[in-house]
């Protein structure tokens, strides 16, 4: 049978339901709804165990490539010319169920709904997870994506050590998952993204679906502050060297950096670690991050120099040495406009309750947009929890955006630019 154009076909939510709590399953935190799959981690290599099989069962091409990125599709040459979705299966330490499994799990569903239906398709679909999204293990986030665009080199990404000391290409050889399929990969006619929105935005509207013009621009810096260990009780407040006191003021400076310049721009310091962080020692030395992000590249720039500038002075004034590392740059990411009207229009036809707005989060979307046109489709996280086992998105609104990304996907197979 061969697809009318805008036709679509409907997916089963209650199977896709029990896939996302099926892999919810495979590093379980217990006594929540969470999990924790680290990338490249033994829970890691259980759910894209997992996910394989669900591919291969359905008959479909399923290539793993040299940074252990996974496609399948209907095609016989893999994503060339398809019409490709996906996300990720990695998660944070303490992550939650919908985070990257609903986009990788509902492209699956979509695509064994699109087979059962009997449908011949002008142009393949395809479901990808690409490796290291979060980043949580080793740096950059939204790694593998990266590298499958090109923007980042196989022999880079094996190199990268991680925060617990082991290398990206011995983990991904000791899982079972350093493929032979060509990195950068082939090239999609398109690529839709599902993803919950991981912020308040849908839930405190009461929408179904968030239509994603684009994503935020990202700076992740780390700053070692090095001053001088001294005993907390005998060395005077004037002659101390102290990285604490710098950190905690290059803390407040980002806040108020941001709140300053206002718009989108947002500023958070994620991690602060102290050495030798004992008690009554005054530290020897204070390793931080710093992450800034906003949806205009100007202003970015501008709270990075405004943030270099402070950071520079603060640790002047205490006598403190400062080094930092970019851990992650990317510019903001406009979508495809034909895409995101696509998307828009097939809600509105869809009855669903929306609106247009950007992602604050960063999404393997971005990376793919730099090779095909590109989108996402978000829906609702509950009071915007995210990345913590209790992040919830109801029911219906998983079913409703998969149903809405079959819609998007299937029109797309039709469409020529």
């Amino acid at each position: 049978m061969r697809l009318p154009y805008g036709a679509v076909v409907s997916i089963d939510g209650a199977r896709l339901l029990d896939r996302l709590a099926e892999l919810a399953q495979i590093g379980a935190i217990e006594g929540t709804q969470g999990c924790s799959r680290l990338a490249f981690s033994d829970a890691d290599r259980e759910g894209r165990d997992l996910v394989v099989t669900w591919m291969r069962d359905l008959g479909l091409t399923v290539t793993v490539d040299t940074v252990g990125n996974v496609v399948a599709s209907t095609g016989g040459d893999g994503a060339t010319g398809a019409v490709m979705t996906g996300s990720h299966i990695d998660t944070v330490g303490t992550g939650g169920r919908y985070d990257g499994n609903l986009g990788v799990l509902a492209g699956l569903e979509v695509i064994e709904a699109t087979l059962a239906a009997g449908i011949e398709l002008q142009r393949p679909l395809a479901v990808a997870f690409f490796s290291n999204e979060e980043g949580s293990r080793y740096p950059p986030d939204m790694m593998g994506s990266l590298a499958y665009v090109g923007g980042m080199s196989v022999e880079s990404v094996l190199k990268v050590e991680g925060a617990d000391g082991t290398i990206v290409g011995e983990e991904l050889e000791r899982i079972g998952y350093r493929g032979s399929a060509p990195c950068p990969g082939a090239i999609p006619h398109a690529y839709v993204e599902l993803h919950i929105e991981q912020g308040p935005v849908l839930d405190r509207a009461g929408l179904q679906i968030g239509v994603v013009e684009g994503v935020q621009g990202i700076s992740w810096t780390e700053l070692v502050l090095t001053g001088q260990s001294n005993h907390a009780g005998t060395t005077p407040m004037a002659l101390r060297r102290d990285p604490m006191a710098v950190a905690a003021e290059v803390a407040v400076a980002a806040r108020d950096i941001a709140l300053e310049l206002g718009g989108s721009q947002v500023a958070t310091v994620g991690s602060l670690t102290l050495h030798p962080n004992l008690v009554n020692v005054v530290p020897a030395n204070a390793t931080m991050t710093i992450d800034l992000r906003n949806t205009d590249e100007k202003t970015l720039q501008l709270a990075e120099n405004q943030l270099r500038i402070r950071t520079a002075e603060l640790a002047e004034v205490e006598g403190v040495d400062v080094t930092s590392r970019a851990l992650a740059r990317f510019e903001p990411v406009e979508f495809d406009g034909r895409v995101v009207n696509q998307i828009e229009q097939l809600a509105t036809k869809s009855g669903l309750s929306m609106r247009r707005m950007p992602s604050g989060a960063g999404h393997d979307a971005q990376m793919l947009s730099r090779i095909c046109p590109t989108a996402m489709i978000f829906v609702p996280s509950v009071d915007g929890v995210s990345h913590n086992p209790a992040e919830h998105t109801e029911e219906q609104d998983l079913i409703a955006g998969a149903q809405l990304l079959a819609d998007t996907l299937l029109a797309l197979t039709e469409v020529t630019w």
